[in-house]
């Protein structure tokens, strides 16, 4: 019996990884909100230049947040040099039916992921930043809970 369980659970162990995941890591924001004056920032590293790489945003939100969409910036360096920089709008609720968008994690939490440069191909290795910061009228918004980043290889 013991056996059996040790197998079963090496087999789900391998089947849960996810072999094009290269970085993902999320900031978490106390008291539920997010103020202008903490970007969230990541550091990756890139070790083949020859893949082509998709950078993901995550972001949670409660049923919290006062709006129907969401207006982040970003910024890509690599050391002191800025390689793209993007202000992205992302729909977390229906605008016309106020209904949310997203996986429901748990009672009022939802998780999106969205695009924020797709087949993209880094010229050198090494250490890359990304920053990501809410661009809205408010200093702080409350319901966004966390924001993350994901870097995944495309397959050819």
């Amino acid at each position: 019996m013991r056996i059996f369980l040790f197998l079963v659970i090496v087999v789900s162990v391998c089947i849960s990884c996810d072999s094009n995941r290269i970085y993902e890591d999320n900031v978490e924001f106390k008291d539920r909100a997010w103020k202008i004056s903490a970007p969230a920032q990541f550091e990756f590293q890139i070790t083949d230049i020859n893949k082509k790489y998709n950078l993901l945003m995550d972001i949670r939100n409660s049923l919290d947040y006062p709006y129907a969409r969401l207006f982040v910036n970003y910024n890509l360096n690599k050391k002191d040099s800025l390689l793209s920089k993007q202000l992205v709008s992302c729909y977390l609720f229906d605008q016309k039916t106020g209904k949310p968008f997203g996986a429901s994690g748990l009672g009022d939490v939802y998780d999106h992921q969205f695009s924020l440069l797709k087949n993209y191909s880094f010229t050198k290795s090494g250490l890359y930043q990304m920053k990501l910061e809410q661009f809205m009228r408010l200093d702080t918004i409350p319901g966004i809970l966390a924001v993350g980043l994901r870097v995944e290889a495309v397959e050819n």
